[in-house]
């Protein structure tokens, strides 16, 4: 395919309302599932019914080895004290030379879980950091965007 162009070596910049969380390395859970109910007609012995009922969001988990944005996380953590807020965000995935490849801008999320490194001599390593955050779904993009 010419002028196709791929997602090898990819980095996955987050953005929270245009405020920028940095770029991450790997990004797991982007999907959605619809969730189907099941009914029984009686008298129908050949299938049971199957009902879309609504759709399910799994959290997205985001890894990067630690840095200067480590700060923002903290930050973001940090005024959960006093409440929290629901933001839109934006995931772009980027080739190596910075290009978008694809972006998902996500409604109502909010954090759930940060876990810094793990500081063991014996095993030097380069240090992560992983963020987990929810959402309530996708934001629709006008048809010829991404």
């Amino acid at each position: 395919m010419e002028g196709v162009d791929t997602a090898v070596n990819v980095q996955y910049v987050v953005t929270l309302d245009k405020q920028s969380l940095g770029s991450f390395s790997t990004c797991e859970g982007l999907g959605c599932e619809v969730v189907m109910e099941t009914r029984e007609e009686g008298g129908n012995n050949d299938f049971v019914w199957q009902l879309p009922s609504r759709l399910k969001y799994p959290n997205i988990t985001l890894t990067r080895p630690l840095g200067p944005d480590t700060a923002k996380i903290a930050s973001w953590f940090a005024a959960l004290a006093s409440g929290y807020d629901r933001y839109t965000g934006l995931i772009e995935a980027r080739n190596g030379k910075g290009t978008k490849i694809a972006s998902w801008q996500l409604q109502g999320v909010v954090p759930v879980r940060w876990k810094g490194p793990s500081f063991n001599p014996d095993q030097p390593k380069v240090l992560l950091e992983t963020l987990e955050i929810a959402h309530h779904g996708f934001v629709a993009v006008p048809t010829g965007h991404n």
